[in-house]
Formats: structure tokens, sequence, C-alpha cells
């Protein structure tokens, strides 16, 4: 590789991992497993270790990810900073640490601690009573979160005979079992789930109300002594624990051993045990046991002296696939689905994977009542990597999807050069009540409050077959009430209040919920702001559509021949006459305001209600919303213009705007 591609590379790779703490640490929504981030970082380290005239001091390897938030609290500035601990990924890389530290101080003992997956917090003690409790943030400065400290159970407001001051750092996490609770409760009040324990805690951590904190249940355990008047507590790692244990301190559990192979047996040991912990674990911290040694150990600006931490391979297990079940897509698509014995995965309960297609389930030899080794892939979604062969029970079978649709008994085919086994019944149920819940959905017609639990029950008792039924349910609205399909009166009238109103809905969420094949919300406002009306899009011939910002060939021919349909023009005259909106609106109405730009978003929002409201805002004025910051970004929005985020820094570096929700909305940002 050339001197300026291994520049590129490092430069590209900076910016990728800046952008993933920025998401891991300050948004709460990693896009990316653990694993993967770790892969990038070691390359980073490697990259740097051979070329060390490249790194700089805002280098992800010298900077911690998080940057203080204000939503809990204001502010605080360290005392003691709280810095990371440097990840390990082999035996061999612990034993060269050991050995170093033996060469050095021979008598050197060691702690070796669960590492838990939550977030850091310190807490400072005057003479025995609880002060302050502050977050991680930048390593430097956190945020004050004393109140919501205090209603957690694990945290002691007063240390019994402590006389002096003292700050301690952990972990607080949340358990399994509160994390189950709480989804549960979002689920039925219908907001989405947290994606793992950790985004939970995060998230519940920094609650501007700590009555949301106390019922969502956090945890913590206590794993290091940051400073203390005390002598004490500073000479043995463990004997601190111990003290502070004695007082009902909950303390990270801990192994003291004396040399390698006591280090490498306890690390195989938490391993273990991982599976059957109440809470998550990503890795074991090994740390020097006698305090003084560490600082003759020094690991850099980002990382905490006298420490490692042991990162264990992303989790699988075994477990038994019980059934495979099928359903039908819009598409008509038979999608199969694994049913197996459940096990628990980076923090959640999963007992379902999806199989793909029949080229997968050849391939990997998978069949009911088979033993597969399953793996959350990102640490999000369950999959199944392999089958244990030798465990195959005697006259097993490879499964085979049927020739027949499970919803409707009509003849299914494979198509052509693909994959996919598709049922051939153009009424086929399933299809409609799939493309009926797409319509409605937020990021297409957007008819609130319309669930999929509705859409069933309507169209299985024959209110609605295709989507103009929906526009004229109005006129069944006594046999609705009577029934009780949507509810009683009260509900019944709400519903259809609603659907009335989302006829004004601009076009292109029309466009957008027809489901036509690689048309999404941002190709759909497009198209329909170079049209203007559905009259003009169904008259283009594929060179016109392909004339269209955004619009490639592929995407061209899906619109043409969708249009070209009879029963899809047929469907088109249905809704006009229902009075949908098919024509955009001309003239001094339109706002081109931010069109050409594109922004980035990041941080805590104030004048919007979540991120979609704001991307729509600025989409709907010609703008266009990126994920991260690059030399194409017009600008930044970001309420803290002081942050010191992954992206505010790669802003500045790049001499982009940085503009707060104000500036946007009066437009003061050129």
């Amino acid at each position: 590789m050339s001197e300026e591609g291994y520049k590129e590379e490092y430069a590209k790779l900076k910016d990728l991992i800046r952008y993933h703490m920025d998401r891991y640490y300050n948004d709460d929504a990693p896009e990316i497993s653990d694993h993967e981030y770790d892969t990038y970082m070691q390359r980073l380290k490697d990259m740097e270790r051979e070329h060390p005239e490249l790194v700089s001091d805002d280098s992800p390897t010298r900077i911690i990810g998080g940057s203080a938030k204000r939503t809990a609290g204001v502010s605080v500035s360290h005392d003691v900073p709280m810095l990371s601990i440097e990840d390990v990924f082999s035996r061999e890389d612990v034993i060269s640490w050991v050995r170093e530290v033996k060469g050095v101080h021979p008598d050197a003992r060691f702690a070796v601690e669960h590492k838990i997956d939550g977030l850091s917090m310190s807490i400072r003690y005057r003479k025995g009573r609880l002060q302050l409790a502050e977050t991680r943030g930048d390593g430097h400065i956190g945020e004050d979160v004393t109140d919501n400290a205090l209603v957690i159970p694990d945290v002691q407001r007063t240390l019994e005979g402590m006389d002096t001051d003292i700050e301690l750092r952990g972990e607080v996490y949340m358990s399994h079992e509160d994390f189950d609770r709480v989804n549960e409760a979002m689920e039925l009040s219908g907001k989405k789930p947290f994606a793992n324990p950790r985004n939970c805690a995060a998230g519940t951590l920094r609650q501007l109300d700590s009555g949301v904190v106390r019922d969502r249940g956090l945890s913590m355990f206590i794993f290091n002594v940051q400073r203390s008047e005390d002598p004490a507590y500073m000479e043995s790692h463990v004997k601190g624990l111990d003290m502070l244990k004695a007082m009902g301190v909950r303390t990270v559990p801990s192994i003291l051993c004396e040399d390698e192979s006591e280090i490498l047996d306890a690390i195989d040991s938490i391993g273990d045990m991982r599976g059957s912990l109440p809470y998550d674990i990503d890795g074991a911290v090994i740390k020097i046991d006698q305090v003084a040694y560490r600082d003759d150990f020094p690991a850099g600006s980002k990382y905490s002296a006298g420490h490692i931490a042991y990162k264990y391979p992303p989790e699988e297990k075994e477990t038994v696939i019980r059934d495979i079940e099928l359903s039908v897509g819009m598409t008509g698509r038979i999608n199969p689905t694994a049913v197996f014995d459940p096990v628990r995965l980076c923090g959640t309960s999963v007992s379902r994977a999806t199989l793909h297609n029949q080229d997968f389930i050849d391939e990997l030899g998978i069949g009911i009542g088979r033993t597969v080794l399953v793996y959350k892939s990102g640490e999000i979604i369950p999959k199944i990597k392999e089958v244990i062969m030798d465990k195959n029970p005697e006259g097993s079978l490879v499964y085979r999807i049927p020739s027949v649709c499970p919803v409707c008994h009509h003849e299914a085919v494979r198509e052509e050069e693909t994959a996919d086994i598709k049922c051939t019944n153009p009424t086929c149920p399933a299809k409609l009540t799939k493309r009926l819940v797409n319509f409605v959905g937020r990021d297409a017609y957007d008819i609130k409050g319309f669930g999929a639990e509705y859409i069933k029950a309507l169209s299985e008792r024959g209110y609605i077959r295709d989507i103009s039924d929906i526009f004229h349910l109005r006129e069944k609205r006594d046999e609705l009430i009577s029934e009780g399909i949507i509810g009683k009166e009260k509900n019944t009238d709400k519903l259809l209040d609603v659907i009335d109103a989302s006829r004004a809905n601009p076009p292109w969420r029309l466009l957008c919920g027809l489901a036509i094949e690689n048309v999404g919300k941002t190709s759909a406002r497009t198209i329909m702001k170079h049209f203007g009306s559905f009259d003009a899009l169904m008259r283009a011939d594929i060179e016109e559509l392909k004339s269209t910002q955004d619009v490639g060939e592929i995407t061209a021919a899906s619109i043409y021949d969708y249009f070209r349909d009879q029963e899809i023009r047929s469907l088109m005259d249905r809704l006009k006459e229902a009075g949908l909106n098919m024509e955009e609106e001309t003239g001094g109405c339109v706002d081109s305001s931010l069109s050409g730009r594109t922004y980035v978003i990041t941080g805590d929002l104030k004048n919007f209600a979540n991120r979609g409201e704001l991307v729509d805002y600025i989409e709907s004025r010609g703008g266009k919303v990126a994920g991260s910051v690059s030399k194409k970004t017009y600008a930044l929005i970001n309420n803290d213009l002081t942050s010191n985020s992954g992206k505010n820094k790669k802003a500045r570096e790049l001499g982009i705007l940085i503009i707060s929700e104000e500036e946007l909305l009066k437009g003061d940002n050129t």
C-alpha cells in the first residue's frame, strides 16, 4: 500500500471509530457489536504502532468515548480521572502483561474480577456521607447524577464508621430480570424496547426524573477505591474492597491470584459462569493488587495504570430446534423461522431466529430436532451459526419448505435466479395484511394508532380488502362499534378521525406506503417533488423516471412496471375518489429553504419529540440527513455547542458549522 493510501485508510478508520464511539457513549444506541468495535480499535492500534508519526492527540486510542450530556444534571470535573481499561484479546497477551509486572515487582499479586457491562459512576463520600455521584463522561468531565444514584438500592447513603473522605468507582447495570420487566412494559405501552441491558441502564441513569430510575431498577457494583484519606484503603485493592464489603457496600466479585496460572484459571472460571450470571459481563479485569505498584505501568492518557481487561469472544450457545414456522410477506415470499429452546445471549432470552431461505437451510443442514449453535449478530439479532452434526438425532432430516402457501394453501414456487419461494395467489390474505401494516406505518402513510391487530381483525372480517377500503371504514362505523373490533365508541371514533385527517398527508407518504420495490422514504420525497403529482408519475416512462435525482435503472423499472398494472391503476383511482392528496403543493407554499444541504444530528433534542420528526422537518424543506460528519456535511445539529463528542470534534476539524435546533428553526445557519 502506498503512503498516501495508508494515510487515507488510517483517517477513514479514525472517523469510523469516532462515529461508533459517539453512538455507543453519547447516544446509547450502538450500531455494531463490541467485538466488531474492538476489531476496528485493534486495527487502529496496529497502524499506529507501525507508523507512530501519524498519531495525534485526538486519536480514538488517546481519548475516552463519552462526552458529558446535560440530561440528568450539571457538568462535573472529576477529582480523579475516570479512565478506561486497556483491552487484550488473547491469553498470550495476559501472560505477557503479567510477566512484565512480575519483572519489575516479583511479589506482585493480582485481582481478577467480572467486567460488568454497564456504565461507570463515581461516588464521593464526605466523612462517610454521600455527597456526589457522577458519570464518566469524557473521563475528565462527567455529569452530576446524585439524585438518581440515591434511588439505586446498592448505593450506600452513608458508610458506617467512616470518618474520613473517600471516593469509590463502580459500574451501574441492569439485571436480566429488571431488563425483561422494563422491556415488557415498553412493549405494552407501544414504545420501542431497549436493545440490551447496557443501553437501558445508560438511558435510565441519565433520566431527569429519579422516579423513573427507581421504577426501572438499577444495580451497582463498586470495583475501585479512587482516593481515600485513610491509607488502609489504598494499600491492597482486595483488602480495600473487603473493608468496604464489611460496611455493607456491594463490591464486584474478585479472585486474588499470585501467578499467571492462577490468573488464567480465574479468567476461565468467570468465562464458564457468564451464561448463568444475572447480569451481563463482557470480560475479566486483571488488576495489580498492590495499588502503589500500578503507577509503574502507565498505559497512556486514555487508560488507567495497572489494569488490563481480557475480552471474551462473542457469546455462542447450543440449543435444539423444536419447530420451524412459516410466514408470508407482502410480496408473497415464504419466510422460515426456527423456534428453539430458549437461551440467554447478550442479556436477553432468545428462542427464534430467521432461516432466510431453502439454500441457507440446505447449506447448514438445519432440521427439526437438531442441535444448533446460536449467536447474536451485532449483539442484537439472533442467528444460527452451525448445526452440531454429531448430535443429530437418528432419522432427522434437513427441513424442506413446502410447495404450498402456509396461509392460503395455494401453490408456492421458487422464483428463477433467486432463493425465494413465493405464494402464487394474488389474493392471499397474508400478502394483504403485510401490505396494509406497511401502509399505515410511521415511515409510510403514518396513520397513528392503527396497529397490526386492528388490520388483521378488519381484513379477516372482510372490512378491508385493499388500501382504499381503509378510507371507507367510517361508512361501517356502527357495525365496527357493535362488533367491538376497534373497541368501544370512543376508540372507534378516535381512529376514524385519524384516518380522515390522514387524507391530507403529503403525496410522498402515499408513494412510500405503496411499497414499490426500491422506493423508500427518502426517494419517495424526491420523486414526488420531481413529478408534482401521481398523474404525472404514472404517465412517466423509464427515461423520465431515470432523470429523477437518486433514481437509477432498477428503481425506475420497478416504478414503471408497478403503474402499468391495471389493478394498481384501479386502486389509484379509488384512492383519488376517497379524497387522498395526490398532488404536491405548488407556488409559494413550497419550502425548499434547506435544499442542497446535508445535516448530521447528535445529542439531545428540545423542540422535536424524536429524531424522526427532526429528519422529516429537514427533508420536507429539501435537505438531507446523514449519519456521520464528512466534507459534504453542511452543518452538525447539536444543542450542546461546547460538547467534546466525536462528531463535534470532526466538525471542528473540517470547519463544518455546529448549530442548535433554534438556529435551524430560525434559519440562522448560514
